[in-house]
């Protein structure tokens, strides 16, 4: 397991660009709320604490981890002045194949927007074989992924800023 023995909290801020004046969305689906709440909290604390301002931190809510997708496309449609967007999910294995097509369409859709975009989506679903799982991943013994994905979105929002 990749995650085995990493605590996706572990970041170092020195190493990082100046966030003050970036500007952030987050998409987050509602379903498995337990879990996407304890990720964009990660997600949220970790920019702030890398300095990014949080009226430059907007947040929007989709039903569920598939609808990430369209809320981050219309997102880089209406708010072109973002620097990242982070989409925060939660799908959890159960008794079909129900889990195969989510997890490979909500993969493939953030991949899309990435090459058809102005803006880099980065990817925070946590595709989970039970519970436990996803809340060791989102501020459980593994840390937390939204810390991580937001880490990466500082990262990929001065990439960015290069092009200009």
């Amino acid at each position: 397991m990749a995650t085995a023995s990493t605590n996706l909290s572990n970041y170092d801020k020195t190493k990082l660009p100046e966030s003050k004046d970036f500007k952030i969305g987050l998409v987050v689906s509602e379903w498995n709320n337990q879990i996407t709440e304890g990720l964009y909290q990660g997600a949220f604390e970790a920019f702030t604490d890398c300095g990014v301002l949080k009226q430059n931190i907007i947040r929007w809510d989709v039903p569920g981890s598939f609808e990430l997708i369209y809320g981050a496309k219309r997102m880089q449609q209406v708010k072109p002045e973002l620097d990242a967007i982070v989409v925060i999910g939660c799908v959890i294995e159960g008794e079909t194949k129900h889990f195969d097509f989510v997890c490979q369409g909500v993969t493939a859709g953030v991949k899309d927007l990435n090459i058809q975009g102005a803006i880099p989506v980065i990817f925070c679903v946590l595709t989970d074989h039970n519970m436990q799982q996803s809340i060791d991943r989102s501020g459980g013994k593994h840390g937390n992924k939204g810390t991580e994905a937001a880490i990466a979105a500082i990262k990929m929002a001065q990439l960015k800023k290069l092009e200009n």
